[in-house]
């Protein structure tokens, strides 16, 4: 692979940053320059050090060359590749996301993506994006551009709004999940050892953190026809309210059993493809309650521990055995490798709709699969799930674009039509004027 220079913006996170950094370090075909570039000046030049460390616990020293910039022009100028992945303000900006609706009744089981706390988080996020994407358009034009920021969506339609001829993608592992559930099957119907992920072939559709699977495949085998008989077993639906409190009590918030991804085969013949607990939130029956939300093993994420655990990070050293690379589920760096001519990969990405999701405007960023390969994605056009799910799919993709329109041209009004759009709004016009106007203020970008 070519020398490759590349940028992180949001180089002094704690998490996505130092994990891009492992899979660098693993992927020994990388090499060239890794710049760092964050608002918090500090925190970039912090992880200079902890970068260095990860190359040398794992025997890629002299491998990168890396550098914290402080200017975000500098820090472009010249990448091949740009990694986004930011925090929109600081924590406390999600209690108006997260806590303010529950105050109201509506529940979220995560709030970054959809509903108040997801249309919030975007007002905050997007004019971000929107700057970005005209600084790379300045100082890199002909840069790939991966974002890995939540509302994804609508982080990644700002970018493309912004400089329509950027050339960027949303990259979300919420697929690979489900793709690791269905080789766990394939090891019990098949009596097998658990495939890799890798080798289950799905057929994908829809918006991120709202993805179907249509087909899926292992060596041949249709995995759809035997999921749907195991929806006849009355244990898959059994009550989960025992493990829900479970997970609760061991704060394991990510943990689902996919039976709301199972939910939509059984009433809907299309299995979700994304965790359980981003899949809740696009339509209005799971999270009508705590008690309800339980029955499928999912807990909500609550505002406390985010804020906890975000202290966490900033405080955290990290020892040679946290930094030891393996083989993760992240696909960053497979993907600049593809688009860098290092290798070719069908994945799942998130861009703008070329005619691969046949029921939604051209032009929305959509979730599909696609083919990488040297300075080319070719998007593989997705089988149509049934109607029902084209309709909800396209209920929440027409609010994503009053969303992104709304913050776009600044107008507020057009963002209430959003918010009152939201499938998780269920309260009266006046009640949710009230809560809009509180969240608005709460939920402003602070650093």
């Amino acid at each position: 692979m070519k020398e490759t220079r590349i940028c992180i913006i949001g180089g002094g996170g704690r998490l996505w940053a130092i994990q891009f950094m492992k899979d660098l370090a693993y992927n020994t075909m990388t090499h060239g320059t890794l710049v760092l570039y964050d608002i918090d000046k500090q925190a970039a030049r912090n992880n200079v050090a902890v970068a260095e460390q990860v190359l040398r616990v794992n025997n890629s020293e002299g491998r990168f060359a890396v550098v914290a910039i402080d200017d975000l022009g500098e820090a472009l100028s010249g990448c091949d590749m740009v990694i986004i992945s930011i925090e929109p303000g600081k924590t406390s900006c999600r209690y108006g996301d997260l806590v303010l609706p529950e105050e109201y009744g509506i529940l979220q089981s995560v709030g970054d993506t959809t509903g108040p706390g997801g249309i919030m988080r975007a007002r905050r996020a997007l004019p971000i994006f929107f700057d970005l994407a005209k600084k790379i358009g300045q100082f890199c034009p002909d840069a790939w551009v991966i974002n890995y920021t939540n509302p994804m969506t609508l982080c990644t339609a700002a970018l493309y709004k912004a400089f329509p001829a950027i050339k960027a993608l949303g990259c979300c592992h919420e697929v690979f999940h489900t793709q690791n559930f269905l080789a766990k099957k394939v090891s019990t119907w098949f009596g097998v050892p658990t495939p890799d992920r890798r080798e289950i072939k799905i057929d994908l559709t829809g918006v991120n953190h709202f993805t179907f699977v249509t087909k899926a495949t292992w060596q041949g085998h249709d995995l759809m026809a035997r999921l749907v008989e195991d929806l006849k077993d009355p244990e898959t639906f059994a009550d989960g309210t025992e493990v829900a409190l479970k997970r609760l009590e061991q704060e394991k918030w990510f943990d689902c059993d996919q039976k709301i991804a199972l939910s939509f085969l059984r009433d809907f013949n299309t299995l979700g493809a994304a965790g359980d607990r981003h899949l809740a939130e696009f339509v209005p029956w799971f999270l009508t309650s705590d008690e309800n939300l339980h029955t499928y093993g999912v807990i909500r994420t609550p505002y406390s521990w985010r804020e906890r655990t975000a202290k966490e990070k900033r405080e955290k050293v990290f020892g040679d055995e946290d930094l030891k690379a393996s083989l993760s589920d992240e696909e960053g760096v497979d993907i600049m490798r593809c688009l860098m001519g290092d290798k070719t990969m069908v994945t799942n990405i998130n861009r703008p709709n070329e005619g691969q999701i046949s029921y939604l405007p051209l032009g929305r960023i959509v979730e599909s699969n696609g083919v990488l390969e040297e300075d080319s994605i070719r998007p593989i056009v997705a089988s149509d799930p049934p109607l029902a799910i084209q309709n909800l799919v396209r209920q929440v993709s027409d609010v994503q674009e009053m969303t992104l329109q709304a913050i776009w041209e600044k107008d507020d009004e057009l963002l209430f039509t959003a918010f009152l759009s939201d499938p998780l709004m269920n309260l009266s016009r006046d009640k949710a004027r009230e809560l809009f106007d509180k969240m608005l203020k709460a939920s402003e970008l602070q650093y």
